[in-house]
């Protein structure tokens, strides 16, 4: 039988699936899963589930075979979520009430340990021996840089000297790792023999991580608040570190934009202009998508190195995916 080409959106349909066969509204008590459900249920790109399924088929497998392991990368993924909310005591999470408001923190706290170890379950559900030890260490090594990198990204919240090394290496952990992670689980299980391939869209995945972080961090400054959907500025309001930010930090408007920082004279719509003025003199936007391209061509280079190990539609689905994401802040 001829091989089955997909499209994101076929892979993104295997996800929401995968997730809404474990009937998690059907679980007791009540209390315990319908956060998670209501988290689960909260949309968004599936770009983890999505890539782990399209890695395992870029290297022969069939993604039918994977679709727990895209429900438990995805289950872990919105599990760091939900904790975020809390740690930032956030209000809203894609305009909807985050858990911790819709419920309180404990019973946030409480699905959240929950879907970690549903995650953990998932993830090793229905394949067995040497290939299941394999994916749980790397699911585990993955969940490890997660926790660093948030970590890291609290204690940047208290500095004003942060690298741009120093962000960089943070952002690899805290965003690309996952998405790294999934890809790795994917070609794994796709092909447990090509460790190379493995290694690559591992690359691969971290590269398109840190692309995607740092066109959220221009997006927040520059980009459409109907596009991006949440309001523009709340990055420089509540004085996120983010790459623009880091690099004006370090540039010769470093002591101007400290003194905005530590003054706190300027709220609201004055502080976002007075940032952005300054990121403008210092052609910030400009010098952000060039690193943002950097990104995508390291994520393409780590590709095309393996590229006569790919499925030829798998190859050009995984390079436009992370190709389009500098379209978007243009």
């Amino acid at each position: 039988m001829e091989k089955t080409s997909r499209a994101v959106a076929d892979y993104k349909k295997l996800a929401e699936k995968a997730l809404k066969d474990l009937h998690l509204n059907r679980e007791t008590p009540k209390g315990l899963f319908e956060p998670i459900a209501y988290m689960l249920d909260g949309g968004g790109k599936r770009l983890r589930p999505v890539l782990l399924l399209a890695a395992c088929e870029a290297v022969g497998g069939d993604a039918m075979d994977c679709l727990p392991q895209a429900a438990g990368i995805e289950m872990y993924h919105n599990f760091t979520l939900l904790h975020d909310d809390v740690m930032d005591r956030s209000p809203l999470r894609h305009g909807k009430p985050t858990v911790h408001n819709k419920w309180d923190v404990a019973t946030a706290i409480l699905s959240g340990d929950a879907m970690i170890t549903k995650a953990t379950q998932l993830i090793t559900d229905g394949i067995h021996g040497a290939v299941a030890g394999e994916v749980l260490n790397v699911f585990n090594d993955t969940a490890m840089l997660v926790y660093k990198g948030q970590q890291l990204d609290m204690e940047f919240e208290s500095r004003l000297d942060v690298t741009t090394e120093e962000y960089l290496e943070m952002i690899g952990m805290k965003t690309g790792a996952l998405i790294a992670g999934a890809c790795l689980i994917g070609t794994i299980l796709g092909d447990s023999n090509k460790r190379e391939v493995g290694m690559a869209l591992y690359k691969y995945g971290m590269k398109l991580g840190i692309a995607f972080q740092i066109q959220d961090d221009i997006l927040d400054t520059y980009g459409d608040e109907k596009v991006f959907g949440k309001p523009i500025g709340g990055d420089i309001l509540n004085d996120k570190k983010t790459w623009l930010l880091v690099e004006a930090l370090g540039g010769p408007s470093g002591a101007e934009l400290k003194r905005i920082i530590k003054g706190n004279e300027l709220q609201g719509d004055a502080k976002i202009a007075a940032v952005k003025k300054i990121y403008d003199r210092e052609n910030l936007r400009e010098r952000s998508e060039k690193m943002l391209e950097l990104a995508v061509a390291d994520a393409v280079a780590s590709l095309d190195s393996v590229r006569e190990d790919l499925e030829a539609d798998s190859y050009d689905l995984l390079k436009d995916y992370v190709g389009n994401l500098s379209c978007r802040v243009k």
